[in-house]
């Protein structure tokens, strides 16, 4: 099993196009991976050892998000596991991983023994980490509890409330903590359309398109449009293409676009008349690890001279 990381204009020269009125709203995002890091609204981590265990130095300590400099907590994508990274108010740094078996979802209720950690975790096995004040083991065996847990999307942890007891390399004094945690509402997920004019416009004089249509978001998002445009002739097929032109889009109402195909040497002028186009836009999603995208989106336009 991998370690779990920490969370913490232009066109181009070539073809263009845009076509047809299309909406389509999907969202595309990677299957693992981490959600970014969320602060907690409320919480606390307590742990405590038995005397002379080395990570905890037989202590009982218990650090509130209230009075932190840091209580961030994040999730994986596919909702296999968790992290807690607590930076208490004298600066000590505290970090808390429990994730399930590879494939399997953090699940509420459920007790996960036999737990390692990285690298003696297999794909099999759960995996529980808990090092502080610069003390970490080489190796550890325990469990945890995870009583709830609550997920948005991508990983946003919502709630948790989890016990967990860890043994350090080979010896039999345990560490015992609990963590219990509320973050904010989680963000929506970004959602994003595109549509694409039926008709575009010839350049009288370098005889090259341009093409319009909107964009749409249910959040501030800044748009990358790439898109190419065909127009059959003889002898020789008129090209042209775009790439990563950015659009800033608001929510609330359509926000338009247009783009001015640029000539280049070689490049065969368009007529009036039908050509097939092909666009596609994506945004990342400023509040979680993943590019929402439209698709690629094929039509046919009709074009007069402007």
């Amino acid at each position: 099993m991998t370690r779990p990381l920490d969370l913490r204009p232009g066109l181009s020269r070539f073809a263009t196009v845009l076509g047809a009125a299309l909406l389509l709203l999907l969202t595309f995002g990677p299957l693992t991976g981490r959600a970014n890091a969320v602060t907690a609204q409320t919480g606390s981590l307590s742990f405590s050892g038995d005397p002379g265990e080395y990570i905890s130095g037989g202590q009982a300590t218990t650090y509130d998000a209230g009075s932190a400099q840091l209580f961030d907590v994040s999730g994986a994508n596919d909702h296999n596991g968790v992290d807690v990274t607590v930076i208490a108010a004298d600066g000590t740094r505290s970090s808390l991983f429990m994730f399930a078996p590879k494939g399997q979802t953090l699940t509420s209720g459920t007790t996960y023994t036999g737990a390692l950690r990285w690298p003696y975790a297999t794909a099999q096995d759960p995996q529980l980490e808990f090092d502080t004040a610069n003390r970490q083991c080489d190796s550890s065996t325990g469990s945890f509890t995870i009583s709830s847990v609550v997920f948005g999307p991508y990983g946003y942890v919502s709630a948790l409330d989890a016990s967990f007891e860890q043994y350090c390399n080979g010896s039999p004094l345990a560490l015992r903590g609990e963590v219990h945690l509320t973050t904010p509402p989680p963000p929506p997920a970004l959602e994003i359309g595109l549509t694409v004019d039926p008709t575009g416009t010839i350049d009288a004089h370098d005889k090259q398109p341009t093409v319009r249509g909107t964009v749409t978001c249910n959040k501030p998002a800044q748009f990358s449009l790439n898109g190419s445009i065909n127009q059959d002739q003889k002898p020789q097929p008129a090209v042209n293409s775009f790439e990563d032109v950015v659009v800033a889009c608001t929510p609330g109402a359509p926000v338009p676009w247009a783009i001015a195909l640029t000539d280049y040497p070689a490049a065969v002028g368009f007529r009036p008349g039908s050509a097939g186009i092909s666009v596609t836009g994506t945004a990342p999603d400023g509040d979680y690890p993943v590019t929402a995208g439209t698709g690629e989106q094929t039509a046919t336009i009709g074009l007069s001279v402007s």
